[in-house]
């Protein structure tokens, strides 16, 4: 009778959210293949914004007449790089938590909208210098807000359309689509400045209006909003959680600007008060969650193995792999390219025109992961996938700064294919251990976690490396710009240049010897003998080479380590049994329970009395309606 009623509560048509419920569309083998392309564009499409404009700077910055180089200009430059990755850090689980309430294809769908829109507005900044970077700035803040509300509900939709025994193959497509996204965007980014800056961000438009007029006309709700009580934002929950999670990321953003003489600026006022101030709130929303009855960050979650653990080893991957981009690109366009006689104004293409074995790697390894997890389960699968992935950085520890090129291709394919191996089942473990009605929450929740560990590796691995740079690039440039017949006053100026930008330079594709010494007018100072050496492809290079790779063999080593913590805490998720072979077919449904009434066990992140273990509340107790078979 109970169960009827509540039947008749949620209306005719409308599925129930018990595990393993399963809407129409569900069942429904075209509509899955709708939804997987669809989603799969929308996070290539928000992955590869996030790295396109990194190889683009150059032109972008020539194209609104600043110099990124110049006194007080490394902020534009630093916000243009962390900014986008700070706002999907801080939004993706209060998105994915309005999806669970509002309707995740909803929110999906005006994110499509939101990010083609600013994409258009990028490309008509009617500004220079300073204003001109702010406005490309500001547009993609708003950018990154459309893209959290794609990969916040992205994973959600997918797990809501496919049945359990195919999730892990969708998924694997996903993720290994915003993989992909980050690399392809690096050679996007070198082949479409060379005819426009602007078409950096005009490649995003025709595909964000078919993918936004696609979404809208064929996605649909298969498990629909919970209604049964009037929603109640968590409103503080959502304060003190953006503006603890934004306090934190903008201190590690501004710690990395020189500050008063000092290499960077952590012991910057302001810089510690965001941290302290981040810090407070955030443990102020711990407590804020715990007592609020529809928290924003479903703590109860936690309570199962497979999520807890899960989490922490995505965690753990995107602190070790966030920073490796740009490590790669500085070490290939900094030293490696102009060493083999590449101009530094092709070096930002060709670095990731070299990059494209990473890719392939997380190309081929991706899929077949996630469909062999969901045969043989994703604990063997994502653990073997950390132990390729740590190896890898070992591997690269043992090359030279001028490496082999083939033995280098070989080590980042590896690289590629073990964080493949990994992505896929361990993203489908996560979402296959929550309820249904939380999905978007988790969703959430596992992107945040993802995009604040891409953050913070930044900030971390830059702060190592430009430490081991401030303690001997300055002297070597002195004495080096010396021997080459350099003024002494010439020579302290570009000696005392920040690391910070030294190395932003070999991204920009930027020599900064010959830039300094250009603006100075010391070049032609310089007996003429020199003048070739001093601003040749090999000087600065080779005066970098040595506290640059001081700096990545700690980079690489701190990787490894994080590679191997992931690994372990996949190898703790819990025993993952293979599912069924053969397909659900779509009469068959899998066994559901009764969503609990209103009041009794109903609000999110608690148990029923009943259903509860004598020992609850710990790591590794199950919820209900709760799964880790993946």
């Amino acid at each position: 009778m109970a169960a009827s009623a509540r039947a008749a509560e949620r209306g005719p048509g409308r599925p129930g959210r018990g595990r393993g419920s399963r809407g129409p569309a569900a069942t429904d083998s075209r509509y899955r293949w709708v939804a997987l392309s669809n989603t799969t564009a929308a996070v290539f499409m928000s992955a590869l914004d996030g790295s396109i404009v990194l190889i683009a700077l150059p032109p972008i910055f020539r194209g609104i007449h600043l110099d990124p180089l110049a006194p007080g200009n490394v902020g534009y430059l630093l916000w243009m790089i962390m900014g986008y990755r700070l706002v999907q850090a801080v939004l993706v689980v209060a998105l994915g938590r309005l999806g669970d309430l509002f309707g995740r294809v909803r929110i999906y769908n005006l994110g499509f909208a939101v990010f083609t829109a600013a994409s258009i507005l990028l490309s008509f900044d009617p500004f220079g210098g300073g204003h001109g970077a702010l406005w490309l700035i500001g547009w993609r803040l708003l950018q990154a807000v459309g893209g959290s509300m794609l990969t916040a509900n992205s994973a959600a939709i997918l797990t809501d359309a496919f049945p359990a025994e195919q999730r892990g193959f969708a998924l694997g497509v996903n993720q290994v689509a915003a993989l992909a996204g980050q690399f392809v965007g690096l050679v996007a980014g070198g082949l479409l400045a060379v005819l426009d800056w602007r078409a950096v961000f005009w490649v995003n438009v025709p595909v964000g209006v078919f993918g936004t007029l696609w979404a809208y006309l064929r996605l649909k709700e298969t498990a629909p909003p919970r209604r049964t009580i009037r929603p109640r934002i968590d409103w503080w929950g959502n304060i003190t959680f953006a503006v603890g999670l934004s306090a934190v990321l903008i201190a590690v953003t501004l710690g990395l600007q020189p500050y008063h003489g000092h290499a960077m600026g952590w012991t910057n006022p302001a810089v510690l008060a965001l941290l302290g101030g981040g810090l407070a709130l955030l443990a102020a929303f711990v407590g804020i969650e715990r007592r609020h009855p529809d928290p924003m960050f479903q703590l109860g979650l936690f309570r199962s193995r497979a999520f807890t653990t899960g989490n922490l080893a995505g965690l753990a991957v995107a602190i070790a792999r966030g920073g490796l981009q740009f490590m790669m690109i500085m070490w290939l366009q900094g030293i490696w390219l102009p060493l083999h006689g590449y101009d530094y104004d092709d070096t930002p293409l060709w670095a990731g025109i070299y990059l494209l074995p990473l890719t392939v790697g997380v190309l081929l390894a991706g899929p077949l992961a996630g469909y062999l997890s969901d045969r043989f389960g994703a604990r063997g699968i994502a653990t073997s996938g950390m132990a390729v992935f740590s190896a890898s950085f070992l591997g690269l520890m043992l090359l030279p700064v001028s490496f082999s090129y083939w033995t280098f291709a070989l080590l980042i394919a590896a690289n590629g294919i073990g964080a493949g191996m990994f992505s896929a089942p361990n993203s489908s473990a996560i979402m296959g251990s929550v309820p249904a009605e939380q999905r978007g929450a988790a969703s959430g929740m596992r992107a945040t976690f993802q995009n604040s560990g891409t953050a913070l590796s930044i900030g971390v691995f830059f702060s190592l490396m430009i430490a081991g740079l401030a303690a001997t690039l300055p002297s070597s440039l002195y004495d080096g710009l010396r021997d080459q017949g350099v003024s002494a006053s010439v020579a302290h100026h570009a000696s005392s240049l920040p690391p910070v930008a030294s190395l932003f330079a070999t991204v920009l594709g930027v020599n900064p010897v010959e830039h300094l010494l250009a603006d100075d007018g010391g070049l032609s100072a310089v007996p003429a003998a020199h003048q070739a050496t001093v601003s040749g492809h090999a000087f600065f290079p080779q005066l970098l080479a040595g506290p640059f790779h001081h700096g990545l063999l700690i980079v690489f080593g701190v990787a490894a380590a994080l590679g191997a913590l992931a690994g372990m805490s996949s190898l703790l998720r819990g025993a993952t049994p293979p599912r069924p072979i053969h397909p659900t077919k779509p009469d068959q449904q899998e066994p559901t329970q009764p969503a609990p009434a209103p009041g009794a066990g109903a609000v999110l992140g608690r148990v029923p009395a009943k259903a509860r273990r004598p020992v609850g509340g710990g790591v590794g107790e199950r919820l209900p309606d709760v799964t880790d078979r993946v």
